[in-house]
């Protein structure tokens, strides 16, 4: 997903500085000192959270008790710009921990997307508006297998036995690529946004 996505998003673009895929971005910063337990550059310490899939940016600092760095303390970390959550099934539970990550995500890095992609719903929508997740996107644009009918895979002989139709299931709702494609839309879009000039502001009467 993530070569495919940097063919259709970034290429061609010129900065290779961003990352693209899964991986680990800023969370949190919180010292780790005390006046009785000093430590050097004031024990600057970066909290990351895992993002399954990121368009990110490394950000190198130094902290140091010395105005002019003699002694320093050096991390590295991933800036989020667009995190995407994804998941197989999406129930109520993951949706309300994908708001609570949605707003951590936005406290982080406060000009960041966050978005939540996953294959089936298997849970009554509600509405993203409320909360800090830019959109819920269903890539297979359909519900997940009924309850009732998932309870006969729970042995081997009722697995075997709903093989076919658990097979049509899936090749009846395969993944759509219109859902793909607006994903990829979503994260054109935020590449294609300029610098507002004033110029142009007047003469259209908003920014």
């Amino acid at each position: 997903m993530a070569q495919a996505l940097s063919k259709c998003v970034i290429q061609g673009k010129a900065d290779p500085g961003l990352f693209l895929g899964p991986n680990n971005t800023f969370s949190s910063i919180y010292f780790a000192s005390s006046l009785d337990a000093p430590a050097k550059g004031g024990g600057i310490t970066v909290r990351s959270k895992n993002q399954d899939f990121a368009i990110s940016r490394t950000v190198y600092i130094q902290a140091s008790h010395d105005r002019e760095f003699k002694e320093v303390t050096s991390t590295a970390f991933y800036l989020g710009y667009v995190c995407a959550e994804c998941k197989t099934n999406l129930d109520k539970t993951m949706f309300q921990e994908a708001v609570a990550s949605a707003h951590d995500t936005k406290a982080a890095v406060t000009g960041s997307k966050y978005y939540l992609l996953c294959e089936w719903l298997d849970m009554t929508p509600q509405s993203t508006a409320p909360t800090d997740i830019d959109e819920v996107i269903i890539l297979r644009k359909q519900k997940r297998m009924a309850s009732n009918v998932r309870e006969g895979f729970s042995t081997f002989a009722g697995r075997k036995a709903g093989r076919d139709g658990f097979i049509r299931f899936l090749q009846d709702n395969p993944f759509n690529p219109k859902m793909f494609l607006r994903f990829v839309n979503h994260l054109t879009g935020l590449f294609g946004i300029d610098k507002p000039e004033e110029n142009n502001v007047l003469k259209q009467g908003y920014f």
